[in-house]
């Protein structure tokens, strides 16, 4: 099951959805709540732009994108035909990539 991020101000200038996957809360679950604000804060702007300068684009994967807040990385994918951005893992670097 996936749930769809919507807040009344990010909706109406957001451009593309935000659609958080239940592992993504699982894992936030687990970070510190200082790094969790960060993080939460970077996936928010991914609404406006969906590919920042920051963002990575993975080896290997059709759409997936990656951004760094720290030691941790948010692993995404962007569909830009039904404008969705869903949030696949938020993860240490040293765990994030072994499950793709």
């Amino acid at each position: 099951m996936i749930s769809e991020i919507s807040s009344a101000a990010s909706k109406e200038m957001a451009s593309y959805s935000l659609l958080v996957k239940p592992s993504v809360e699982k894992d936030l679950r687990s970070l510190p709540k200082s790094v969790i604000k960060r993080v939460w804060a970077r996936i928010e702007a991914l609404a406006d732009d969906p590919t920042p300068s920051q963002s990575v684009k993975l080896a290997g994967a059709e759409a997936l994108y990656r951004i760094r807040v720290g030691d941790y990385r948010v692993i995404y994918g962007v569909d830009h035909t039904s404008k969705q951005i869903i949030i696949h893992y938020v993860r240490h670097r040293k765990d994030a990539y072994r499950t793709l």
